[in-house]
């Protein structure tokens, strides 16, 4: 698929990997339409700052009605040629342990909301723009539309304290291929990126010794990741019309302890 001229939904867009997505995409001739809860101000100043070919809408993952509203938008952002493509970034952190130090269990509204936002919304996001993505004209080799998701290595290595975290996103791992294979008759592609550690604002509350030891983990590059490293993943995705059912680990070869 090339991006020139085409549409796509953008989830947690007001900044970090979703902010740097919509700037590559829109610098490659796209279009994009910005979904974050977070903070509107921001995504709006975020839609502004990308011109006439960005627009934003406040919305929650978890909602039907939000997530269909934003489609909406999209397709009506699209000027005819409907949702090419979903790029999924946002998400929650949660740090717990199932026992703390006084014995405690953990809090199960906690987990239940990290499993809420993390898995279920990407299912919700998925499904909706999938049903959307049925309803375009076929281009090249039959393709219709792609969906990308955001996974993370907790899913593969996750530490003490990320159970709900790491079973998150190890059930967006899970879906990507029984997805990419239901998909595939409609012409549309199901892929995940899972990133490692990444300058986004979700590291903004970790103490700079932590981050220098982050940073010195990475085998190469000796550093964190920067958000357009994972924009310049997605565009090749989009554009690489073979990758499919597949997660892409962008950790610089970390494996957590």
């Amino acid at each position: 698929m090339q991006i020139q001229d085409q549409t796509f939904l953008i989830t947690g867009a007001a900044s970090g990997l979703g902010a740097a997505t919509a700037e590559r995409l829109v610098a490659a001739g796209g279009r994009v339409l910005l979904s974050d809860l977070s903070d509107k101000v921001e995504a709006q100043a975020q839609a502004q700052a990308l011109g006439g070919v960005a627009r934003a809408l406040c919305g929650d993952v978890t909602s039907a009605a939000d997530m269909q509203a934003a489609i909406d938008a999209a397709i009506e952002l699209s000027e005819g040629r409907g949702l090419a493509g979903v790029i999924h970034c946002a998400g929650v952190v949660s740090v717990a342990k199932l026992v703390d130090r006084e014995g405690n269990p953990a809090d199960l509204e906690a987990y239940a909301r990290t499993i809420q936002i993390n898995l279920v919304g990407s299912f919700n996001v998925m499904r909706l723009a999938a049903a959307a993505m049925t309803r375009n004209a076929p281009g090249e080799d039959g393709e219709r539309g792609v969906i990308i998701n955001t996974a993370s290595i907790a899913a593969f290595d996750g530490q003490v304290g990320q159970c709900a975290y790491s079973a998150s996103k190890a059930g967006v791992v899970g879906m990507s291929l029984p997805a990419a294979r239901e998909l595939s008759r409609h012409g549309i592609r199901v892929m995940a990126i899972a990133p490692g550690v990444f300058e986004t604002p979700m590291m903004s509350d970790i103490p700079e010794d932590a981050v220098a030891a982050l940073s010195a983990a990475v085998p190469f590059p000796k550093r964190l990741g920067k958000p357009d490293e994972f924009a310049r993943l997605a565009e090749q995705i989009i554009t690489n019309t073979m990758l499919n059912g597949e997660v892409i680990r962008l950790d610089g070869g970390i494996r957590m302890q």
